[in-house]
Formats: structure tokens, C-alpha cells, sequence
């Protein structure tokens, strides 16, 4: 997929562990990890707004586009 996810980048910046994250945005450290691994094929846009928010950064740090 074109999509490639850097939450894991992000979280690591930030100093932020997975299971806080989870906790905070409402969903399992399971479809977190999941997530962070690009292994899904969509994320609400509550829940992106919800990561971003704690996170304090935009959709874009998260998700990049890549020419395959």
C-alpha cells in the first residue's frame, strides 16, 4: 500500500508509550499496535483527531504517501 504509517517514529519522539496512547484515544493497545504497523485499511477520523491531539502534531507526521 502507498500509505506508510510513522506513528511508531512519532511515539518515540515524543517519548510516549503505546498503552497510554491507547488508553487516552479510547482503543486497544492490540489495534494500536495494528495501526502502528500499517496493517489496517482505515482509521476514523475521530480517532486520527484523538492521536493527533494528544500527540500534538498533525495527520501528515502520521501518514505519508509513497510512490511504489
Amino acid at each position: 500500500m502507498p500509505i506508510k504509517v510513522n506513528l511508531g517514529v512519532v511515539l518515540a519522539q515524543r517519548g510516549v508509550k503505546s498503552k497510554d496512547l491507547a488508553e487516552h484515544v479510547g482503543i486497544t493497545e492490540a489495534n494500536l499496535s495494528l495501526l502502528r504497523q500499517g496493517k489496517v485499511k482505515g482509521v476514523r477520523f475521530e480517532t486520527l483527531a484523538a492521536i493527533c491531539a494528544y500527540l500534538r502534531c498533525q495527520p501528515g507526521d502520521l501518514l505519508e504517501y509513497t510512490d511504489e
